[in-house]
């Protein structure tokens, strides 16, 4: 079974393999180790062209580097290489990696709709982003601490001005406790 940073790999790999220059490089680099300007002179390329793929290819651990007296040279990662296509796009766990990545991505569009300088500008309207928006207010309390209103109040007025919305929501919501006007965050909020 693949973890998230597997597939992530292997998503490199593959968006690394899909140009023709990088597939020139690793072609040069099958034969042997070499360094940037080499590589640049013997494909005919820029050496800030060579430089720019080379780059691609290491963060994809096709290749690492050695550095060697005033150059740096480049080998193949045999291991990759050995891999073969079966392995490189197998996953068990595929579609829950691309939903993840899907909330990810949906999670910060709203964030960068609703946040100004790290600051709530407008609280959403829909529950699903009202949800993702109070998860950051939530990042701001220590679980098991047990907080006083006026301690809540400062905490959530440096995201949002109305920290009685706030502070009201989180309470609806059961993302807080409230007794006797000291506030708790719930524990199984903080570790989602």
């Amino acid at each position: 079974m693949k973890n998230k940073a597997d597939i992530q790999e292997r998503i490199d790999i593959m968006k690394s393999l899909s140009d023709a220059s990088r597939l020139r490089v690793l072609n040069a680099l099958m034969k042997k180790p070499q360094y940037g300007e080499e590589l640049a002179q013997r494909l005919n390329l820029a050496v800030s062209t060579v430089s720019f793929h080379l780059k691609k290819l290491e963060k994809a651990a096709l290749i690492y580097k050695v550095k060697e007296q005033y150059y740096t040279v480049y080998h193949i990662c045999d291991d990759k290489f050995n891999m073969s296509l079966r392995e490189l796009i197998e996953f068990d766990n595929l579609d829950k990696y691309i939903e993840d990545e899907r909330i990810v991505k949906y999670k910060q569009k709203v964030l960068k709709t609703f946040f100004r300088k790290n600051r709530l500008v407008k609280l959403p309207v829909q529950k699903k982003k009202k949800m993702i928006v109070l998860e950051e207010f939530i990042k701001k309390f220590t679980p098991g601490r047990k907080y006083k209103e006026h301690e809540v109040n400062d905490i959530i007025i440096k995201l949002y001005d109305d920290y009685c919305s706030i502070r009201r929501l989180m309470v609806d919501e059961g993302i807080m406790t409230r007794e006797n006007q000291i506030y708790l965050l719930n524990q199984k909020e903080k570790t989602k």
